[in-house]
């Protein structure tokens, strides 16, 4: 059986004993019904791991012993900020989780002309927890050993205006550029993905006039979440560590 993997979100040291948080309780406890002396991994964003082993384990509460930590990088020598346009219904936390998978190392959701979904206060406030929980679930099955950041929703201009110097780019179906011919080498992208009715002429330019390159991934039209995917592998073949 494989050793399953948990997020600790405050700093773990090693020889230590501490009680997982709620959520991780609730899924160690009462998902998978694990109990005293099984073991599990445990990680805390430091690019660490930690075995550990179940002490207590009750349906309101668990506690572990953590062992040595130790060193394991599965981060791509890619940085890669995605900006995606929020979607509808599933298709946004679809999208959250494999761009995670993939080695998106920071996910802002964008509102935009053509969006197509109204969040806002409260319930804008829980889907971002929502989507950082999904964030962290996906670390969880990947290996990965550090938590991307799901951040808070913002305009595209506003997004777009941001200032960096990764190499930023717009998937466009009538761009002359692809990403087989952009120049290596390149460590840092920000990506973005419009919605699904796409971004209108006045955003394009807008995305021009704060130096977005258009690219072009192939004679296909894209649903949102299967560009943002076939992007991201896309730039990990080429500058990352996918192939």
């Amino acid at each position: 059986m494989r050793i399953p993997r948990i997020y600790h979100p405050e700093p773990l040291s090693s020889h230590s004993e501490v009680a997982l948080c709620e959520d991780a309780a609730n899924h160690v406890g009462r998902v998978l019904r694990m109990s005293q002396g099984q073991a599990l991994q445990l990680f805390d964003g430091s690019n660490q791991v930690f075995d550990a082993e179940i002490t207590q384990a009750d349906k309101k509460s668990v506690r572990v012993r953590v062992g040595e930590g130790r060193l394991e990088d599965r981060e791509s020598p890619l940085n890669l900020h995605l900006g995606q346009v929020i979607s509808r219904g599933d298709k946004m936390e679809f999208t959250i989780q494999k761009s995670i998978e993939l080695g998106a190392n920071t996910i802002t959701p964008l509102f935009s002309e053509r969006c197509g979904v109204s969040l806002s206060g409260e319930r804008l406030a829980k889907k971002l927890q929502q989507w950082q929980k999904i964030a962290i679930a996906a670390c969880e099955q990947c290996g990965r050993n550090r938590v991307p950041q799901v951040r808070p929703a913002m305009a595209l201009e506003t997004w777009c205006a941001e200032q960096d110097d990764s190499l930023k780019l717009n998937l466009h179906p009538r761009a002359s550029h692809s990403i087989n011919t952009l120049p290596l080498p390149v460590n840092h992208v920000r990506l973005l993905i419009g919605p699904e009715g796409g971004l209108s002429a006045d955003e394009i330019a807008m995305t021009s006039g704060h130096g977005f390159t258009d690219i072009l991934l192939g004679p296909r039209v894209l649903r949102t979440e299967t560009t943002a995917l076939t992007a991201i592998t896309a730039l990990q073949v080429r500058f990352g560590d996918l192939g």
